[in-house]
């Protein structure tokens, strides 16, 4: 009886570890475990307490750093951006006082280079941009920009507008995909440069192109149309697979989350930033809360923080903003809405945006991408 006893015992005792294991490895059952897990939020009180980084400010001349004590702050480090704009501002020059900055404020501030389109129809012009950027390089850049007059103003010697997928670049991505460079590209507009002004959705497109009329596309029917800009950008990613792309302006896909979410579908090597395109998700918030909000979970490592920033902008120059203390309080002003709209679910109103809408009360974890983890991916070497 005793020799059965134990026998019963043991065999009850490997029904329980069976049953056990069992649970453990239930897929089932780890989703349920998983989901038992609550998510945690930050709060306004957390935001100077967090790592960040503003990944898309211009630091052009001593006036440009008058917000660089508040980011110190603030707790954020920078990617300043240089743009070649036209001959009268060359790359060396911002070059230069990129590097100036790295070395006044290494805890925060890396840059990102660029090149000039200066002789672009002449021979040696991929020769002489590669060894420009492999100098760049070499003193630190970490990404290279390529901007909007590339399918905007660039002409080839026949007179057409060059566009991003031309084989004239093939040299320089190239390049950036051998040294392991983000290429960081302005390419197109928001759809709103080819409406009236008063059909565009958001307050900054109607400032910018009412100051910019040479970019609101609207009055140049002739033009490439904004599909033609977005394809050709598409079709240079679908060239260039192995090219890790950040598109600035969220990717100047701004109007929709869902076609934005179909070219991050489609090319795993592309990011993108918000720099100056928040405003367009408030807007889409207004109406499809829940779209903005879901897509940001879903895509959150490929969403990167930045704003824009520089002492040029319209807002700036509207409020005639002049002084170090003016200009470092609208820099905090605008971060901390951005970190309102992203952490919290109060309803909202915003300058640029004509109604209300609810903040996205995103999780810790995704806060943490968006504002730190996905620039340091997408950007290798940031603030090392």
């Amino acid at each position: 009886m005793k020799k059965i006893t134990i026998a019963s015992k043991s065999f009850s005792f490997s029904l329980c570890l069976l049953a056990f294991f069992t649970f453990c490895k239930s897929p089932q059952k780890q989703e349920k475990m998983v989901e038992q897990i609550p998510d945690t939020y930050y709060s306004m009180e957390d935001f100077s307490t967090i790592k960040k980084f503003d990944t898309h400010v211009h630091l052009r001349s001593q006036f440009d750093t008058l917000f660089i004590n508040q980011a110190a702050k603030d707790n954020f480090g920078f990617l300043t951006v240089s743009v070649y704009t036209s001959p009268e501002r060359q790359p060396e020059d911002q070059e230069n006082f990129s590097l100036k900055m790295v070395r006044d404020y290494p805890d925060i501030v890396s840059y990102a280079t660029t090149f000039s389109l200066d002789g672009f129809n002449e021979e040696d012009w991929v020769s002489k941009t590669l060894a420009y950027l492999e100098k760049s390089i070499a003193h630190g850049a970490i990404a290279v920009k390529v901007w909007k007059n590339v399918g905007m103003e660039l002409k080839n010697d026949k007179g057409e507008l060059v566009t991003i997928n031309d084989k004239k670049f093939e040299p320089i991505f190239k390049l950036l995909t051998e040294k392991d460079i983000t290429l960081l590209g302005h390419l197109g507009e928001p759809k709103n440069t080819w409406l009236p002004l008063e059909e565009m959705t958001v307050q900054g497109d109607k400032d910018y192109f009412s100051e910019n009329p040479k970019y609101h596309m609207y009055n140049f029917p002739d033009f490439p149309s904004y599909e033609d800009q977005i394809e050709a950008r598409d079709r240079m990613l679908a060239d260039n697979p192995d090219l890790r792309f950040v598109g600035a302006h969220l990717g100047s896909l701004e109007y929709d989350v869902k076609e934005l979410a179909k070219r991050l579908d489609r090319y795993p090597n592309m990011a993108v930033d918000m720099a100056e395109r928040i405003s367009h998700l408030q807007y889409q918030a207004i109406t499809n809360w829940q779209e903005v909000h879901d897509f940001f979970i879903k895509y959150q490592d490929r969403l990167i923080y930045g704003t824009d920033l520089r002492t040029g902008a319209s807002d700036i120059q509207a409020k005639g903003l002049t002084t170090r203390d003016e200009i470092a309080a609208h820099a905090q002003e605008v971060w901390l809405r951005h970190w309102q709209f992203f952490t919290g679910d109060d309803e909202m109103n915003v300058p640029k945006v004509d109604g209300s809408f609810k903040g996205l009360k995103l999780p810790k974890s995704v806060v943490d991408k968006i504002y730190r983890y996905n620039a340091e991916n997408w950007y290798p070497g940031l603030l090392e």
